[in-house]
């Protein structure tokens, strides 16, 4: 079976390919479909991606990006100087969170936008050394996450208490301290998105390695529930943005839906995510993943499961995934 990314190498002639069987976590074994080391190649090698992420470095080349939280890497534009008053992270020459809200609204793809918390929004802000003219500051400090295409992925950002979906907010899914603390930054990266198979998204801090990650400081990563592994994405949180409302996920996730996904995913709490049997790593579901059973789960069980998954096939612990 390919992978998204692109196809595993052929056994050599007269070699037979690996058969490689683990646990699911109930004694039940399965065949792990192989699958090709980290893959560094970025997510939307189209035009139109690459056109915007240009865009976004060509629009705050004189202000100074802030893809990646101060102090991550100074390569990214990051401000290292030191920590930022919250007026100076609001305050600032063209905000983000208009033309955000204009990309979000004119793509192909479903997004609700949750209404946020002004408190928690602030904090958040503050915590992250952000300012609001990045994407990430946008959404911390705008919004209470968003729910893209059809809730199939989670955006965290600061949700007001009791929202109607339950989406955690970005704090609590990083465990952001109860009160600003100057060295609680997250030099080890941020998780920013969820989807609902148990795949995660992460922006790198300036020490990816240290996390057990892929790709350079300020690079967007994916943790794949079907390889149980992370990947490099190529770019950086706010080319990421766009490119989720660009039409790519069919893409991208094309082998991990199945006819009729959009009314299952519709079901579940913003808490929950959905468990396949036999497990999606196995080459049983990838050769018919419709006729997997599936189940709603917590989140936090689902990524459990994937991280427990890892420790059992590879040896390697995935690192954090993210607190829900």
């Amino acid at each position: 079976m390919n992978h998204r990314w692109g196809k595993p190498e052929p056994p050599a002639p007269g070699e037979e390919p690996a058969v490689l069987l683990m646990c699911d976590g109930h004694g039940r074994r399965f065949e792990r479909a192989e699958e090709q080391p980290y893959a560094e190649v970025a997510i939307g090698s189209g035009h139109h991606l690459l056109q915007a992420a240009d865009e976004l470095r060509q629009r705050r080349s004189a202000g100074g990006s802030t893809n990646c939280p101060a102090g991550w890497d100074a390569g990214c534009g990051c401000d290292d100087s030191g920590m930022r008053e919250l007026s100076q992270l609001i305050n600032v020459e063209e905000p983000a969170w208009p033309e955000l809200r204009q990309t979000l609204g004119a793509g192909p793809v479903s997004v609700e936008v949750l209404p946020g918390d002004r408190d928690l929004g602030r904090a958040s802000l503050l915590q992250l050394q952000v300012t609001a003219r990045s994407y990430l500051g946008a959404v911390v400090l705008h919004c209470g996450g968003l729910l893209v295409d059809d809730g199939w992925l989670r955006v965290f950002g600061s949700p007001v208490d009791g929202a109607a979906h339950g989406v955690p907010s970005l704090a609590r899914v990083n465990r952001f301290p109860g009160a600003f603390d100057s060295d609680g930054r997250a030099d080890t990266g941020l998780v920013v998105g969820q989807d609902v198979l148990g795949g995660v998204f992460a922006l790198n801090g300036g020490a990816p390695a240290r996390a057990r990650r892929p790709g350079n400081p300020g690079e967007m990563v994916y943790f794949a529930p079907d390889s149980l592994r992370w990947e490099a994405l190529g770019v950086g949180h706010s080319a990421w943005m766009a490119w989720l409302v660009s039409g790519a996920l069919d893409e991208f996730y094309a082998d991990l839906r199945w006819a009729g996904w959009q009314d299952e995913v519709r079901a579940l709490n913003s808490d929950q995510g959905l468990s396949l049997f036999p497990p999606l790593w196995s080459a049983e579901a990838r050769q018919d993943l419709s006729a997997t059973s599936r189940r709603a789960v917590p989140m936090t069980e689902l990524l459990g499961v994937a991280r427990d998954s890892c420790r059992q096939f590879d040896g390697v612990d995935p690192g954090f995934l993210g607190a829900v």
